[in-house]
């Protein structure tokens, strides 16, 4: 006579069956067809996410962190995913560690825990565990504190949730909800606890993509060769309404940032305050060199710095060119090293101006460069002094708050022509600033403090360009044209002396 399985110890033999397999998990778990859940399963989206998690933990790579984003338009259902993945986690591995944490503690609270305690509710395990108002906890005695799902505001100067986050040889998941705006340093600091070797270790972000700046752009930018980074468009997901979607299409058009953002999951091609927008920055890459003139002056723009994470720039432009002649950059030096290195450089391409930060160190290295280089037109360049109205488009002046916003809207109204290196340091300098505008209405730049503040680096690449930009500088003569290729030199000219020959 066949013994009688005990159902409790039947169930957790199939979700255990499930450790590696979230969208096996999901399909078993939950009354999907039912009046509860009428929906079939999971989205397609959200299938190829999890079947990514489990291709990951079945490969030779599963103690490997997985970090995964995904961008998108609104109503493709990132709640529910993140609650599907969190709840297979916590079901098929014991003590696993989830931590959940979202843009703003408001979207934390109302959206992104109420989706997490109604998916547990719809869940057949939903006994395994204790849910309070901001975490579930296991109802297995002696595992209440090791094995759990945590619901965290966060804050840039309070991250210990984040920093204390190790479960060696468990699994840890990290999920975080409307990424965009999560500040740069609560990124850093959860990088830094992906550490525990010998544990799985995911860490996915989804959001829509607001920003264009920041960390979660940068998943689908500089940083997209760590993370498995894909943009979802609204209208290619079930159960989203078509509908409402055209209609914002009709209204805002399909090239809009609204829609970008809003529909199709890409990001905007300026944040509502970026100074200079990102596609902008990106054309100008890898734009062709913009044919010059034999006019043009070449220009050197330095920005300095000393110490600390900060660096010297010198950047070298031509007109239009700002490429074809390579920018140097200094880490560490003292003033007279970074004179002598700038005099070398203007012996090699004979500037015509040459554009110096006077701030920090700079003052030191303007008055080297004036007895390394005598008679040579070497300028000054005071960031916080009074600032011009400049042109900011086509037939267009505005007011600006100081000569670092002058000489921005000048680089910015120069950009959609010009040629910068292709390195992405220098268009995220140039891209990262913010703007506002002060009591007079002059244009404002975002201080580098604040920059910093949101975890942003100095932009002193983009300071070194703008450098260039400071002042007006005066045409150079073709030596075809120059009086002194063609007028003797060294004493009276005998202006008879043709005919009497």
């Amino acid at each position: 006579m066949a013994t009688k399985t005990d159902p409790a110890v039947e169930l957790a033999r199939d979700i255990g069956s499930y450790a590696f397999d979230p969208l096996g998990h999901a399909i078993y778990a939950y009354p999907w067809e039912t009046e509860r859940l009428p929906q079939s399963g999971p989205r397609t989206w959200q299938r190829e996410t999890m079947i990514e998690i489990a291709e990951h933990l079945q490969s030779r790579n599963r103690f490997q962190p997985l970090r995964i984003a995904r961008a998108s338009g609104h109503g493709i259902g990132k709640s529910a995913d993140i609650a599907m993945i969190g709840k297979w986690a916590i079901d098929t591995c014991v003590d696993t560690r989830v931590l959940i944490t979202a843009n703003t503690e408001p979207q934390l609270l109302t959206k992104t825990s109420p989706e997490v305690m109604k998916w547990n509710r719809l869940a057949i395990t939903r006994d395994w565990f204790k849910p309070a108002a901001m975490k579930l906890s296991s109802a297995m005695p002696g595992h209440e504190d090791s094995w759990r799902l945590d619901l965290v505001t966060w804050s840039e100067h309070n991250t210990e949730a984040f920093a204390g986050l190790h479960n060696l040889g468990k699994r840890i998941v990290v999920l975080f909800d409307e990424a965009s705006r999560i500040a740069d340093k609560v990124w850093e600091v959860t990088e830094g606890a992906l550490t525990d070797e010998d544990t799985e270790l995911i860490w996915i972000v989804f959001g829509n993509p607001t920003l264009n700046t920041g960390r979660f752009r940068q998943c689908f930018g500089k940083d997209r060769n760590r993370w498995s980074a894909k943009q979802i468009d609204s209208r290619t997901v079930e159960g989203t309404n078509k509908e409402y979607l055209a209609g914002q299409i009709e209204a805002y058009g399909l090239k809009s940032d609204f829609v970008k953002v809003r529909v199709l999951g890409q990001f905007p091609s300026a944040s509502s305050m970026q100074f200079i927008a990102t596609d902008v920055a990106q054309a100008a890459r890898t734009r062709a060199i913009p044919p010059g003139l034999v006019t043009d002056p070449i220009i050197f723009g330095v920005d300095c710095a000393r110490f600390g994470d900060d660096h010297s720039t010198l950047a070298i432009r031509c007109g239009r060119d700002a490429r074809t002649r390579p920018w140097k950059r200094w880490y560490g030096v003292d003033s007279m090293t970074l004179a002598g290195d700038i005099a070398l450089e203007a012996q090699m391409w004979k500037p015509d101006a040459i554009f110096v930060d006077a701030g920090n160190i700079g003052a030191a290295v303007i008055d080297r460069l004036r007895q390394l280089l005598p008679g040579s037109p070497i300028f000054e360049v005071w960031f916080g002094g009074k600032g011009r109205d400049v042109e900011w488009s086509t037939g267009l002046r505005v007011r600006t708050a100081n000569k670092r916003a002058e000489m921005y809207c000048s680089l910015r109204a120069w950009l959609p022509n010009g040629a910068i290196p292709d390195e992405q340091a220098i268009e995220d300098d140039l891209t990262g600033s913010e703007y506002g505008y002060n009591n007079e209405q002059a244009i404002q730049l975002e201080k580098k403090e604040h920059m910093k503040a949101r975890g942003l680096p100095s932009p002193d690449d983009g300071d070194a360009l703008a450098c260039t930009f400071a002042a007006p500088v005066a045409p150079r003569v073709p030596a075809h044209r120059d009086p002194l290729s063609y007028i003797p030199q060294g004493g009276p000219v005998d202006r008879y002396a043709e005919l009497r020959d």
